[in-house]
């Protein structure tokens, strides 16, 4: 069993505005996304034995606040240098024109900046086909922005988001089985990658 908590937070829920797209009649809906990539994952860690919680077993969409209450709850319990939050999301833009998957962290050096740069690295091995975002003006590839699931939380923290389900190639890629899988399988692979790294942290 590993000593690295593992906290997987799906984004949004059923009464979430916006967050869904469709092409020829087939609705992509995020709340339904995240929680089937956290439901993949969480049964190939339970094979790992891999120590995890799902933040919001919920479908209605949890507050921010009560979201980060919770991580905070977690890190008090299993102490905060010993949690990661994965923060599961797919993304969209306003033009409709963005696609790819990115990796972002709270802004500053941090501890979340070495979580994040190994699911950037882990990344091509199980969504080649995948458009690699990355900012590098601080060093490393994440993006780092206010959100409050990676400001507010005390423990390190990572959200990513799979591709761009308002575009058409990136959209095909979710719904389909090929795409859930792999993207659940890269999730899998870093986190197995954060726990080599939390342990030569120590």
């Amino acid at each position: 069993m590993a000593d690295l908590h593992i906290i997987l937070d799906n984004g949004h829920g059923f009464d979430t505005l916006g967050k869904q797209w469709s092409f020829d009649g087939v609705t992509f809906f995020e709340w339904i996304s995240n929680r089937e990539t956290v439901k993949r994952v969480a049964k190939k860690l339970d094979a790992l034995r891999i120590t995890y919680q799902i933040l919001v077993p919920e479908d209605k969409d949890i507050s921010l606040g009560e979201r980060v209450r919770r991580v905070n709850a977690l890190c008090a319990k299993y102490g905060k240098e010993n949690c990661l939050l994965i923060s599961v999301h797919s993304n969209a833009s306003e033009k409709h024109n963005a696609r790819g998957i990115s990796v972002w962290t709270s802004r500053g050096k941090t501890k979340s900046d070495a979580y994040a740069e190994e699911w950037w690295l882990e990344a091509p091995y199980h969504c080649g086909e995948a458009r690699m975002l990355s900012d590098m003006s601080d060093g490393d590839h994440d993006y780092e922005a206010g959100f409050a699931m990676v400001k507010s939380t005390a423990c390190p923290a990572v959200l990513v988001e799979s591709f761009f389900y308002d575009y058409r190639s990136d959209f095909d890629y979710l719904m389909s089985e090929k795409g859930r899988e792999a993207i659940a399988n890269w999730y899998v692979a870093s986190i197995q990658r954060c726990i080599e790294l939390h342990s030569r942290m120590k």
